[in-house]
């Protein structure tokens, strides 16, 4: 049997280079005492930014600071149920200096399942853990989530945010997010003031750290390479189409989801009933129609359409786009796009959020679908059973998936704490 104690240090530093998360480096660190000692743990700091544009607040009392969302996919061995879960890092009073505490929330979304305050531990021995994607939100400092109307008014603008880890230092970063006006905004680590980047053709719709660069696209396809001291690289141009744009890495390739939107049409207004609040809905909320999906050709700078995903499933959430096997979610399908904007206000009295506003879109089938319509696929945004039954009550459940303790490489022990504390 290997002795892992003895691994060549310098190919241990090599693969740590390789670590692209937070739960790979805890795996990495859990293998024996000399593999911890070669890596220190990820930081959870939360980076603290002046309000924008460039008012002379004071970091400590104003301003924004940074929470991070990761996106985990919890599976049984024998692959007969899963879990979806999106788990926040915030601080407990948002003042910049207040302890770190966890919530749990809808993947797709900013919906709260459960606040966790305990720091009760539980083991997990028969699980398999893996994340598929990590957001970031720009949080108002010193501010009570209860003045507003929802929790989403507390993030800058509701809009998408790239963090870029420059690897120079404990705290070298740069960010990248869109402004109220539609323009692209860079903070770099020392910095006393963000950067408004000029160039403004069209709005721009989403932000992307690809490959360890950062990408942006405006609302007409347009996307550009964005350098950290403000310059900006065409690499694809406009293909117009649908509403809204966002991108995403998928099998190593940058991606372009189109969305499109229309208005209800009569026999959607007819299968809500005649109710005043249906018909207020009616006239004035779009939905979600139709999706396309682009890969980028990189020599001729264009967008190419994409007919299917296998075996994919992608995921449009509030603040990021992930993906994930629909192997790996019993019940799902592939080549299907899962999103939040669609509304059934005729079953809102009866049903859960999730299932009323979960809308899904098969590309090969060219067809949006109501989540609810398939209970086994509903299933995975809810704490199974097999994670209730472990615990008396699910608020319990603590802070997901922040240590992993390896006794061996065929079986894994998953425990639940706050932080990394090896």
């Amino acid at each position: 049997m290997a002795d892992w104690t003895q691994f060549p240090k310098d190919l241990l530093a090599l693969i740590a280079k390789k670590l692209d998360s937070q739960i790979n480096t805890i795996r990495f660190r859990s293998v024996c005492s000399a593999w911890r000692s070669s890596i220190s743990p990820k930081s959870q700091t939360l980076y603290r930014f002046p309000i924008l544009p460039n008012d002379a607040f004071s970091y400590s009392t104003s301003g924004f600071y940074l929470s991070k969302r990761t996106i985990y996919l919890i599976r049984l061995p024998n692959n007969e149920s899963s879990w979806l879960i999106k788990v926040e890092q915030i601080e407990e009073n948002g003042n910049g200096f207040s302890p770190v505490r966890v919530n749990l929330l809808c993947p797709l979304s900013n919906f709260p399942l459960v606040s966790y305050l305990s720091t009760r531990a539980l083991d997990f021995w028969d699980f398999r853990v893996s994340e598929l994607g990590v957001e970031y939100v720009l949080q108002y400092i010193n501010s009570n989530p209860d003045m507003f109307f929802n929790a989403d008014v507390g993030n800058l603008y509701m809009e998408k945010v790239a963090l870029a880890d420059l690897n120079v230092g404990i705290h070298d970063y740069v960010l990248l997010t869109i402004h109220v006006s539609g323009k692209l905004v860079l903070f770099r680590s020392g910095d006393k003031n963000w950067t408004i980047i000029g160039d403004l053709r069209s709005p721009y719709d989403d932000v992307l750290l690809y490959d360890g660069k950062f990408y942006a696209v405006d609302s007409t396809g347009r996307t550009v390479l964005v350098h950290i001291d403000e310059k900006l690289d065409v690499v694809a141009e406009s293909l117009f189409g649908g509403d809204k744009k966002c991108l995403v890495e998928l099998n190593g390739e940058l991606m372009l989801i189109d969305m499109y939107m229309n208005m209800s049409n009569e026999d959607d207004l007819n299968n809500e009933g005649n109710d005043l609040t249906a018909m207020m809905i009616y006239f004035v909320l779009e939905r979600t129609v139709k999706f396309k999906v682009y890969k980028l050709d990189w020599e001729l700078h264009k967008w190419i359409e994409v007919k299917s995903l296998g075996d994919k499933v992608l995921f449009w959430a509030d603040n990021c786009v992930f993906s994930a096997l629909a192997s790996d979610l019993p019940g799902c399908k592939g080549s299907c796009i899962y999103f939040t904007d669609n509304f059934y206000p005729h079953k809102i009295d009866t049903a859960s959020w999730m299932d009323n506003n979960i809308g899904v879109y098969s590309l090969e089938d060219d067809k949006v679908l109501r989540f609810d319509d398939d209970p086994s696929c509903s299933k995975m945004f809810r704490p199974p059973d097999w994670v209730t039954s472990r615990v008396q009550n699910v608020s319990n459940l603590c802070l997901l998936l922040l240590v992993l303790n390896f006794p061996s490489f065929h079986s894994i022990r998953t425990q639940f704490v706050y932080f990394d504390s090896f």
